[in-house]
């Protein structure tokens, strides 16, 4: 009996020799690759983590420079950023802050820049769309109106859409268009909500131009 399982043995041991034999490499790469992958998925994630907290650090100071007015600091915070960190969340947010500052301290040519880049690197739409928004205000008060609206045209988030036509409304009466402008602002009325404070914005430019914003569904409008 004992004769008999060892041979039974041997026969599952030449049996495993001869798999492995055959298919020992394949199986073995296959584990390096996955445990490679495996490797470098936790390598990068700690990488992200590690850059997210550096380039953190860089949107603190950032933030510090627009509480205190300091543009000049603002501006080369934003473009250490830029530098080190371009996929950064902080630094799509830096660009809208930075900008802001350098628009409210007259220095309109570096708040376009900054815009221009958020504008075309950013990784999130809302970003974008946030950027192009303010960009397109900068380069109608520049009297660059067709620039303006080829950057509302670009936006893509539709959940801007209401702003978007506001924009476009603006840019139009800029031009002179003033029916056009007239009929933008209530399309921007009917898209927006209407529990939106800035309803009344909208709402007192159409009135400025002899139009009547249209009572939405439920309510009276504000």
């Amino acid at each position: 009996m004992a004769t008999h399982l060892d041979l039974q043995e041997q026969e599952q041991i030449d049996d495993l020799k001869a798999f492995w034999k055959q298919y020992g490499d394949l199986i073995t790469w296959t584990l390096v690759v996955v445990l490679a992958g495996f490797a470098a998925w936790n390598g990068w994630n700690t990488w992200q983590r590690s850059q997210g907290v550096k380039a953190g650090a860089l949107f603190d100071q950032i933030e510090q420079a627009v509480q205190a007015g300091d543009a000049e600091r603002a501006s080369r915070v934003f473009a250490d950023l830029k530098e080190r960190y371009p996929r950064a969340t902080y630094t799509q947010q830096a660009a809208l802050l930075a900008a802001r500052l350098q628009y409210e301290k007259g220095q309109t040519d570096a708040a376009r820049a900054a815009l221009e880049w958020a504008a075309e690197h950013a990784g999130d739409e809302a970003y974008k769309a946030a950027a192009r928004l303010r960009l397109a205000g900068l380069l109608m008060d520049a009297k660059e109106y067709d620039k303006a609206l080829a950057q509302l045209d670009g936006i893509k988030d539709k959940s801007f859409e209401a702003l978007v036509v506001d924009r476009r409304a603006d840019v139009l009466l800029a031009q002179g268009k003033r029916d056009d402008a007239r009929t933008a602002y209530q399309a921007a009325l009917k898209a927006m909500d209407p529990a939106l404070d800035y309803r009344r914005v909208v709402e007192a430019k159409l009135a400025s131009l002899g139009g009547a914003a249209e009572i939405p569904a439920g309510g009276a409008a504000r």
